[in-house]
């Protein structure tokens, strides 16, 4: 096939193939427990990465006729700038047609093994395209193209790996041993893929329910807080000393959880949501019992992601100096207690990163019922608000990454 050229690097002997083919169903095994598609499409191409020792790799997923460019990891980038995860957020479609590699990957649903990108023959129709490497400053090469597709024999994307690495950190070609076991791992990990978009269906649908309550809510809005919260979280966590493995974990749940922050609206009377000037008290005083009522939905937790959902519901109107709500709240079987507002690290970190992202896309988005806030003067408000509304670590963490915040408001825009 054009564009398949392979390596002169050394075939494993059996047992290594077999020790290889093992770990491949212990880490697919592992797929199968990460609920977040995101958090999944991290790990898969973290995944297929460690095992052709590749340098970057990037996920599109297929939407109609098009692919979009859904993942993407740079280690090089990465060195250079720890706010790179700003490109996961980038905006990038392609056609699925034979005029590029990943259409024709996505067309034909056959694997490419390409040597060097920028010298692709005339014998071809397909070429590579330049965007990234011109947008981030980066040099690709090597690349192996693999489909992704589902059990139906549908296509759900593709996956590129890139630039794969020899023992003195060179590019070289990736191999047909590498074609065979990311062919081998992309086709278990489509399956997850599958799944874990069908969760996240489930869930903007119920968003849906709440935004027909609350047109505050919306899809676009929840995915924004959602990706504000686990970027500010990896910040966080990276400068406390958290490990890879923890940080991953905690995100799978955290953007979920995140999205799910208000979805005890739904329990509020439309008189009180829908009402366009300024609550009384008392109305006021209903309305912050979304929180309790959106701990509750998760009552009776049997997982973490129970557990953090709960978390997150109850904490992020909480403030640093204990002017949020709703406090202490002890509830029976008919009513709840609520006390004076939780303090400081009182408040749970996911909870104070929740509400620091919730706050920020409250001010600077549009609404029925007010403008947008000017960018410099919501950020003005973030400042001021360290160490008063805001736990300062997280304000810190927030500033930090701010070209990413930027990349998420854009993705995600209403």
């Amino acid at each position: 096939m054009p564009g398949k050229k392979t390596s002169k690097r050394p075939v494993s002997a059996p047992k290594r193939d077999a020790d290889k083919f093992k770990e491949l169903l212990r880490i697919t095994e592992n797929l199968n427990h990460v609920k977040d598609v995101d958090s999944l499409l991290d790990n898969i191409l973290y995944e297929a990465r460690l095992f052709t020792k590749a340098d970057s790799g990037s996920i599109y997923l297929a939407d109609g006729k098009k692919l979009k460019f859904s993942y993407v990891q740079n280690d090089t980038l990465a060195k250079i700038d720890d706010t790179n995860n700003k490109y996961i957020y980038s905006i990038f479609e392609i056609p699925i047609n034979d005029n590029s590699i990943a259409g024709y990957v996505a067309l034909t649903g056959e694997s490419l093994i390409i040597d060097d990108v920028y010298k692709i023959g005339n014998d071809v129709p397909y070429s590579f395209n330049s965007y990234f490497d011109s947008m981030s400053s980066y040099r690709t090469k090597s690349m192996l193209t693999v489909p992704l597709i589902t059990s139906r024999q549908n296509i759900l994307g593709v996956m590129q790996i890139i630039n794969a690495k020899g023992p003195d950190g060179e590019i070289i070609p990736f191999t047909e041993e590498d074609r065979m076991y990311v062919a081998f791992f992309s086709n278990n990990a489509s399956v997850a893929i599958e799944r874990a978009k069908m969760t996240r269906e489930i869930l903007l649908r119920m968003i849906k329910m709440a935004e027909l309550r609350d047109p505050k809510e919306t899809g676009n809005h929840v995915n924004r807080v959602a990706s504000y919260s686990i970027e500010i979280y990896e910040k966080w966590a990276k400068k406390k000393g958290f490990s890879l493995d923890e940080i991953k974990q905690v995100k799978d749940i955290l953007r979920i959880a995140a999205m799910l922050h208000d979805v005890g609206k739904v329990a509020i009377s439309d008189t009180i949501l829908k009402k366009p000037g300024r609550l009384t008290p008392q109305e006021f005083a209903q309305m912050k019992m979304h929180t309790v009522y959106g701990a509750r939905l998760f009552d009776d937790a049997v997982s973490d992601w129970d557990a953090l959902s709960a978390e997150v519901a109850l904490n992020h109107h909480e403030r640093w100096d204990g002017q949020g709500y709703m406090g202490r709240v002890v509830c029976g079987e008919d009513e709840c207690d609520t006390g004076p507002g939780k303090v400081g690290e009182e408040i749970p970190i996911l909870g104070r990163i929740v509400a620091l992202a919730d706050v920020y896309d409250a001010l600077i988005s549009a609404r029925v019922y007010k403008n947008a806030w000017l960018e410099e003067d919501v950020l003005k408000y973030i400042k001021d608000g360290s160490g008063k509304h805001f736990d300062p670590e997280v304000v810190e963490a927030f500033f930090s990454i701010y070209d990413v915040i930027k990349a998420i408001k854009e993705k995600y825009a209403d």
